[in-house]
């Protein structure tokens, strides 16, 4: 049978109330009979020396033994549970209980034994005596003794004293058991609640629904922390489902321009519009290579998403690559109103030569396409640094604005909205090279000030972890 967490938590309180009380209640019993053992016996051996004492002061010297005042204490004491036997120093009995009344002496020490057998379990008792000399110079005038039950008694007080301390154990315990419950349950009820709260959100994620968060603060430090991972959980699903909305529109967008255009010319040439010329047919065939670039673009990334990237690593100078990637790239067509700037030193890495070129490649596109024509040139700083070395590509072109700053390495995002190809490529140039520089164990990141230009920056270990 499934219990809630509420219940079950009730349940931990009273089972540890239970077993709490009952270890204290055993520990309390044993140390409280062992005192009041060791002072009922004290206590005895006291009472026994009073009344013999008492007895003996009644032998009076030359006039003998008083014998009335003798009785009077001894039937006193017979009461109590005390049964007093007098000699004098020629063993001459001067007065026994017994024979005053030996019916009572009996029932006396029948109540003591019952006493003791109420409580405890097989008890081993029996009658007992002390004797105390009555002394007097020049000699021993006789001797008093006195039996009880023994080795200890509890007479009727001394028992219901007792009860009434296991009673108070008892009520106690049934207090305790009532607090732990209401305690549990308040106590289960603040940590259940969050919990709860957990499990609706997690079952809203699980239906497609990110927009929830838990609001609930707990006291307990795992709860908090479950409750913030959930909403972190719950926020990077949401993220994902609004870029896997956002990646299918930019997919569909940048289709549907190159197709929209084959299909225009296709349909003129058709109907007679358009003669289907070598031009016009150029103009078809370089949209096509334009959707199969996509298409590979889009391919290499599933591949970087799907497994492990394979790598090549070698030794070479990341600065000789980088020079060389500038000067191939000044004599490329398109390029040469901007200028690029090189600085640093040779710098020798493990890496893949041929992938971490294309990162450069990427980073060096984006940098010129963004930096207008007779500007300021784009400059490459290699920077070396025991463990790492650091390659700085910075424009001085129109900059990234703040809020995309968070999404230029999403796959098909651009910062311009209009999504003009002039202003920038695919958009997946830069996944790529984040996924380039992860497999690495290295990072790239970006800074930009609006209107001030953007700067990536590569952080390459020079040892293959």
């Amino acid at each position: 049978m499934k219990l809630s967490l509420r219940t079950k938590l009730i349940i931990s309180y009273i089972l540890v109330t239970l077993v709490l009380v009952f270890l204290m209640g055993i520990v309390t019993n044993i140390l409280l009979d062992r005192h009041f053992t060791e002072y009922i016996i004290r206590n005895q051996k006291h009472k026994n020396a009073e009344v013999a004492s008492l007895v003996g002061r009644q032998f009076k010297g030359d006039q003998g033994w008083d014998v009335n005042a003798i009785e009077g204490i001894c039937i006193d004491a017979l009461k109590k549970g005390q049964i007093i036997r007098v000699i004098d120093s020629k063993d001459n009995l001067i007065w026994d209980a017994r024979l005053h009344d030996n019916e009572q002496c009996e029932l006396i020490l029948d109540r003591m034994e019952e006493n003791m057998d109420s409580r405890y379990f097989n008890w081993q008792g029996s009658y007992m005596e002390d004797d105390y000399p009555v002394t007097e110079r020049p000699g021993e005038m006789g001797r008093v003794y006195i039996g009880y039950y023994g080795p200890y008694y509890f007479d009727d007080g001394d028992l219901a004293f007792i009860n009434r301390i296991n009673r108070l154990f008892t009520a106690v315990g049934i207090i305790a058991l009532l607090l732990s419950f209401i305690l549990g349950s308040a106590m289960s009820k603040k940590l259940s609640q969050p919990i709860s709260g957990v499990v609706r959100s997690a079952r809203l994620i699980s239906r497609g629904f990110f927009g929830g968060r838990i609001t609930e603060k707990s006291s307990t430090t795992e709860i908090d922390q479950l409750t913030e991972t959930i909403n972190d959980l719950a926020a990077a699903l949401e993220k994902q489902e609004i870029l896997r909305k956002q990646l299918t529109a930019d997919v569909a967008h940048e289709l549907r321009t190159p197709l929209a255009a084959i299909q225009g010319h296709l349909e003129a040439m058709i109907d007679g519009i358009w003669e289907a010329d070598t031009e016009r047919l150029e103009g078809c065939h370089e949209e096509i290579l334009r959707i199969n670039k996509m298409v590979g673009d889009l391919e290499e990334l599933a591949r970087y998403d799907r497994e492990v990237l394979g790598l090549n690593r070698e030794k070479f100078d990341i600065s000789q690559l980088i020079q060389g990637i500038i000067k191939n790239y000044h004599t490329g067509p398109g390029n040469e109103d901007v200028d690029i700037e090189f600085f640093g030193e040779g710098q020798i890495v493990h890496a893949d030569k041929g992938k971490m070129g294309q990162v450069i490649i990427n980073l060096l596109s984006n940098a010129v396409q963004h930096t207008p024509k007779g500007g300021s040139p784009v400059e490459v700083e290699v920077k070396g640094y025991p463990e790492a070395a650091k390659i700085v590509i910075r424009d001085a072109g129109e900059g990234i604005a703040p809020e995309d700053l968070p999404h230029i390495f999403e796959r098909f995002y651009r910062a311009d909205k209009s999504r003009n190809r002039s202003t920038g490529g695919s958009g997946i140039g830069l996944t790529i090279a984040k996924a380039i520089m992860e497999a690495h164990e290295g990072d790239i990141q970006v800074k930009s000030t609006p209107g001030e230009g953007a700067e990536f920056i590569i952080s390459l270990p020079k040892i293959s972890r």
